[in-house]
Protein backbone atom coordinates (compact mmCIF):
# COMPACT_ATOMS: atom_id res chain seq x y z
CA UNK A 1 0.00 0.00 0.00
CA UNK A 2 1.69 3.50 -1.08
CA UNK A 3 0.52 6.67 0.48
CA UNK A 4 0.13 9.45 -2.15
CA UNK A 5 -0.29 13.21 -0.83
CA UNK A 6 -0.90 16.35 -2.22
CA UNK A 7 0.29 18.36 0.48
CA UNK A 8 3.14 19.83 -1.31
CA UNK A 9 1.13 21.27 -3.93
CA UNK A 10 -1.42 22.79 -1.46
CA UNK A 11 1.18 24.09 0.09
CA UNK A 12 3.19 25.88 -2.88
CA UNK A 13 -0.17 27.01 -4.29
CA UNK A 14 -0.28 29.28 -1.05
CA UNK A 15 3.69 30.12 -1.26
CA UNK A 16 4.03 28.57 2.25
CA UNK A 17 8.04 27.39 3.11
CA UNK A 18 8.02 23.97 4.94
CA UNK A 19 8.51 25.05 8.16
CA UNK A 20 5.73 27.87 8.20
CA UNK A 21 3.28 24.88 7.87
CA UNK A 22 5.15 22.94 10.31
CA UNK A 23 5.03 25.81 12.75
CA UNK A 24 1.00 25.85 12.02
CA UNK A 25 0.41 22.55 13.26
CA UNK A 26 3.32 22.27 15.67
CA UNK A 27 5.81 19.86 14.17
CA UNK A 28 9.00 19.85 12.76
CA UNK A 29 9.91 20.83 9.25
CA UNK A 30 11.13 17.47 8.42
CA UNK A 31 7.83 15.59 9.47
CA UNK A 32 6.41 18.39 6.36
CA UNK A 33 8.81 16.88 3.89
CA UNK A 34 8.84 13.11 5.24
CA UNK A 35 4.78 13.28 4.87
CA UNK A 36 5.31 15.22 1.06
CA UNK A 37 7.45 12.63 0.24
CA UNK A 38 4.92 9.49 0.88
CA UNK A 39 7.80 8.59 3.73
CA UNK A 40 5.46 9.50 6.54
CA UNK A 41 1.58 8.30 7.73
CA UNK A 42 0.60 11.03 9.55
CA UNK A 43 -2.02 10.47 12.26
CA UNK A 44 -5.65 11.42 12.23
CA UNK A 45 -5.03 14.49 14.17
CA UNK A 46 -2.12 15.38 12.13
CA UNK A 47 -4.21 14.89 8.99
CA UNK A 48 -6.76 16.86 9.80
CA UNK A 49 -4.43 19.78 11.41
CA UNK A 50 -3.28 20.37 7.81
CA UNK A 51 -6.50 19.74 6.48
CA UNK A 52 -7.91 22.65 8.51
CA UNK A 53 -4.54 25.14 7.60
CA UNK A 54 -5.19 24.60 3.88
CA UNK A 55 -9.28 24.51 4.36
CA UNK A 56 -9.49 21.65 2.56
CA UNK A 57 -10.62 17.83 3.62
CA UNK A 58 -7.92 14.55 4.69
CA UNK A 59 -9.49 12.75 1.91
CA UNK A 60 -8.28 15.40 -0.61
CA UNK A 61 -4.61 15.29 0.75
CA UNK A 62 -4.08 11.97 1.76
CA UNK A 63 -5.03 8.77 -0.55
CA UNK A 64 -3.57 5.22 -0.60
CA UNK A 65 -3.08 3.15 -3.98
CA UNK A 66 -3.32 -0.32 -3.00
CA UNK A 67 -2.00 -2.21 -5.18
CA UNK A 68 -2.47 -5.76 -4.05
CA UNK A 69 -6.31 -5.50 -2.81
CA UNK A 70 -7.54 -7.78 -5.13
CA UNK A 71 -10.87 -8.32 -2.90
CA UNK A 72 -14.43 -8.95 -4.99
CA UNK A 73 -15.51 -5.44 -4.08
CA UNK A 74 -11.96 -3.88 -5.24
CA UNK A 75 -12.30 -6.07 -8.45
CA UNK A 76 -16.12 -4.25 -9.19
CA UNK A 77 -14.63 -0.63 -9.09
CA UNK A 78 -11.93 -1.32 -11.92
Amino acid sequence: MTMKTSVKIHRLARGMKQSELADLINVRRETIGRLEQGQYCPSLRLAMDIAKVFDTTVEELFSFDDETDDTPESRSHR
